[in-house]
């Protein structure tokens, strides 16, 4: 290969605009946000260059295949995590990956292992949420569905673990900003769920945007050779995230060109360089000007061509089929499992009982036929209101259809293959029933970037979201319906334009129009419950904390406007848990409920320090009490198990499925620690009036923490065991244990 041939299989470039000039001019090796089209284009090109090296495609397939038109779009990552369900998760990514492959596609950027912290932050709803071993379950559940049984597999596709690592502890939510993390803290918490993928065969790894103590990811050492490299023993691949090689020129300003900066990338080991056109010229520079030596550039490239034939594409490019695309994409199998994961991952914040509506109402779960009213049943007149009752790009949420990212779904998905709140009452209210629509009020406009259309690199800025004012006569209108009605379902939250790169938000409270709404609907006295359809927590008003009800669906995909109707309705039984923590006002930020201890009280001066919706939280329609919690190992060596039993007992009328929490604290440690940290969890199914004795187990090796000089090691002493529904320490049972 020529110098020019190896740089550029180096290289990942967006194809949007010309394919053939990226293969034949640049010997591009990898290309992203290809369309369909662009996709078989690609392949013909290829197959009449000099060295016929096959492509990596590759696309931001987030939770499904969700720029290809028929595609099944699962919740967001957010929503998935509120399952708890690895195996639920692990269904999900591996029909991403069926669907993905046959159409071309072999690397997805998913899963994202960040920690959310700060709700200001703009790609909260890509993450599995605030805590390290949830993350670590999921994301682990998630590569195995992509990978299958191993990259040979044709139905496999290339996972990316990403971004590595601490780009989500932002400062003042701000994104891609300088990550102020001590390498005490990134071990204790941000790199467990890296490592965990990392020695369990996730094929990629994405490198962050931002920089820690004025060295950008992209070149730092230690990170990346100590760390990664060193003591992870990890031999995959690395991907930077987009143009940062050019970001350390343009925006970071610690290059004086594109030669130095493809230098130093090389140098700390980087492999695919994602978007940045300079890269061609400036390494092929660092290397006539002895800033950089070939030989290095020769191992990245064999990295990458390894991963090639582990994949088989030099046997097999896996182009487009089109008997397979007909055969697996969006079809039932695939939805019917997205429809039981939504159902899954919507949460029940509070109810006074109002919920279900049609409590007398019985379907199977897997029903979906319109629910019948039971004999005697009054005709109940609901009304459904809120910007986000029929909104199907909010439904959907970021990285999909038309939330930006790709030119070829102007009108986003199939509208038929979409169910929102409003299609879901409206199909499964019973019989007799009205359900009547008042929009209400809109959230927002957008307005032109006051700095200009385009960043100095030629990216389009996201326009500036201006909010809406209460609009008085849609306003009025919601009210003089909610007055005829039983019941109103205001459905609020966000929409794409406040979610995503570039788009994190100062503050965190319902915009536009909706306060006003949810205020003047809970005036006319009439039973509400809000539907928060929200690529994250938000503040919520006390209208909508003082409701019959708070329901939360963060972006529940195509199936959420099913999903929540048959929850509302009692045809479902809600069983979602928070991943992620409520705040009652953005000057709380970040929240999360591992919190380290040491600080002067539990409260600000005008404001409680406690979320409105703790980690972990999530009601069902019965009452399951926790009972008899029972520690079998009151000793154990740093090498055994921690075993220990609680009883559950349904007291209530209804089904239920329990996910009890177990969380650890130490109560002595060397170094300062978090109050209490989750370490295991069991989704226990409970029928009425039952009782079922849970055992659990937690490895003594996770009672750990990060000592003073960044090695984690287990303390001997007196722990304490909290098992309950929550992460609430009132609501958990306590025993006691110690490590030898």
């Amino acid at each position: 290969m020529t110098l020019a041939e190896k740089v550029g299989q180096m290289m990942q470039l967006d194809s949007r605009d010309n394919v053939r000039e990226l293969i034949e001019g640049s010997h591009v090796g990898s290309i992203l946000h290809t369309s369909p089209a662009a996709v078989r284009e690609a392949h013909e090109v290829t197959a009449t260059t000099r060295l016929r090296i096959p492509l990596l495609i590759a696309e931001d397939c987030i939770h499904g295949h969700s720029f290809f038109e028929g595609a099944t779009i699962f919740p967001t990552q957010l929503g998935m995590a509120a399952s708890w369900d690895p195996e639920l998760v692990e269904r999900a990514a591996r029909i991403t990956a069926v669907e993905v492959a046959a159409t071309g596609i072999h690397w997805t950027f998913s899963p994202v292992l960040c920690i959310a912290r700060d709700l200001r932050w703009g790609r909260v709803s890509e993450t599995f949420g605030e805590d390290p071993f949830l993350i670590g379950e999921l994301a682990s559940a998630m590569v195995r569905g992509y990978q299958g049984e191993g990259l040979g597999d044709p139905t496999a596709i290339l996972a990316t673990a990403k971004h590595f690592a601490g780009y989500s502890e932002t400062q003042g939510g701000r994104d891609a900003t300088e990550a102020d993390i001590s390498r005490r803290k990134l071990t204790a918490w941000f790199l467990p769920p890296f490592e965990r993928v990392a020695r369990e065969g996730c094929a990629t790894f994405m490198l962050g945007y931002q920089s820690m103590d004025g060295t950008p990811i992209t070149v730092n050492d230690w990170l990346l050779t100590d760390v990664l490299r060193g003591e992870w023993g990890y031999t995959g691949t690395l991907v930077t995230d987009w143009d940062n090689v050019g970001r350390m020129v343009w925006e970071q300003q610690i290059q004086p060109d594109h030669a130095h900066a493809a230098a130093a990338a090389v140098k700390a080991g980087n492999d695919v360089v994602m978007t940045t056109p300079q890269f061609f010229a400036g390494a092929q520079r660092a290397v006539a000007d002895g800033l950089l030596d070939e030989a290095a550039i020769d191992a990245a490239v064999s990295r990458i061509l390894t991963l090639k034939f582990q994949l088989g594409l030099f046997e097999e490019p896996r182009r487009p089929d089109d008997a397979r695309i007909a055969e697996v994409l969006g079809v039932a199998a695939h939805e019917a499992v997205n429809l039981e994961l939504t159902r899954r991952s919507v949460v029940l914040l509070q109810n006074d009982g109002v919920l279900p509506l049609a409590g007398g109402c019985t379907a199977a779960a897997g029903d979906d036929e319109r629910a019948v009213a039971p004999a005697g049943a009054e005709r109940r007149r609901v009304l459904v209101v809120g910007p986000n009752a029929d909104d199907t790009d909010t439904q959907l949420g970021d990285w999909a259809g038309r939330s930006g990212q790709a030119d070829w779904l102007p009108d986003g998905h199939p509208r038929h293959m979409i169910e929102t709140v409003l299609d879901g009452l409206r199909e499964r209210s019973p019989e007799g029933w009205d359900v009547t629509y008042a929009r209400g009020a809109d959230i927002l406009t957008l307005a032109p970037d006051p700095e200009g259309e385009l960043f100095p690199d030629g990216q389009p800025r996201p326009q500036v979201v201006v909010p809406c004012a209460p609009d008085e006569a849609l306003i009025a209108e919601a009210v003089a319906a909610a007055r005829d009605a039983d019941y109103v379902v205001a459905v609020v939250g966000d929409r794409i334009e406040l979610v995503g790169e570039g788009r994190s938000t100062a503050t965190l409270e319902l915009i536009g129009g909706q306060v006003a709404l949810l205020d003047a609907l809970a005036a006319t006295g009439t039973p509400m419950v809000v539907v928060v359809v929200a690529s994250k927590p938000l503040v919520l008003p006390d209208s909508a904390l003082d409701a019959a009800a708070v329901v939360w669906a963060a972006n529940p995909g195509m199936r959420g406007g099913q999903a929540i109707a048959e929850i509302l309705l009692g045809l479902v039984e809600p069983s979602g848990r928070l991943p992620i923590s409520f705040a009652r006002h953005a000057g709380q930020q970040p929240t999360f409920y591992n919190q380290l201890r040491g600080q002067h009280g539990t409260r600000y001066a005008d404001l409680t320090q406690r979320p409105a919706f703790a980690f972990g939280h999530g009601l069902t329609y019965t009452t399951v009490e926790y009972d008899e919690l029972e520690v079998l190992t009151p000793s154990v060596a740093a090498d055994g198990d921690v075993r220990a039993r609680v009883t559950l007992r349904n007291t209530g009328s209804r089904p239920a499925l329990e996910t009890v929490q177990v969380y650890v604290s130490d109560l002595v440690t060397t170094t300062m620690w978090a109050e209490s940290e989750l370490k295991a969890y069991r989704q226990v199914a409970v029928a009425p009036g039952e009782s079922v004795v849970v055992d659990l187990a937690v490895p003594a090796a996770a009672c750990s923490i990060v000592d003073a000089d960044a090695r984690r090691v287990v303390e001997p002493g007196d722990f304490e065991l909290r098992v309950g529904p929550s992460s609430v320490r009132d609501a958990q049972l306590v025993a006691r244990f110690a490590i030898a």
